[in-house]
């Protein structure tokens, strides 16, 4: 993920694109590691008025990788104060997000809409029947949508 961030601000020709090259040319090959591409990315993201870094569903990431990224933003935003974060995540996740990154964080808590999600999964299973007749029975949609109803209250 650090990767992907510094290739994003690379291609951007933000800050030292040269000094990030010589990096990678300097690896043989083998590419950077951990620490050289936050030192890259801190270096880089400095030289910029306002940076911010958005990562959607935080919690579909593996434990022992989402630790570890979440640390490294903890050393992005004490290293680059002007480096703002907005994250999403389903709620389970709050108590590492917490243990990671405390340092004013607002936390806006979204409820799924029961009507919302009823229309979406309806328009859905009608392209299926529209593509299929015989994909779904009534009962099976009936259940589908008890179910996912239950599993929105739930949230």
């Amino acid at each position: 993920m650090i990767g992907s961030l510094l290739k994003q601000v690379a291609l951007r020709g933000v800050g030292t694109v040269g000094e990030i090259k010589n990096s990678f040319d300097r690896s043989g090959g083998q590419g950077l590691r951990l620490p050289e591409m936050l030192g890259l990315f801190v270096k880089t993201i400095n030289s910029c008025e306002r940076v911010y870094i958005c990562v959607d569903a935080m919690d579909e990431l593996l434990p022992q990788h989402r630790s570890e990224f979440l640390r490294s933003l903890r050393h992005i935003i004490q290293e680059a104060p002007n480096t703002l974060l907005f994250l999403t995540g389903r709620p389970h996740i709050r108590g590492e997000l917490d243990k990671h990154l405390t340092q004013g964080a607002c936390t806006i808590h979204i409820v799924p809409d029961e009507g919302d999600i009823a229309r979406y999964l309806s328009r859905k299973m009608d392209e299926d029947d529209d593509q299929d007749p015989d994909l779904m029975t009534e009962n099976l949609k009936t259940e589908i949508m008890k179910t996912m109803r239950e599993k929105a209250s739930e949230m």
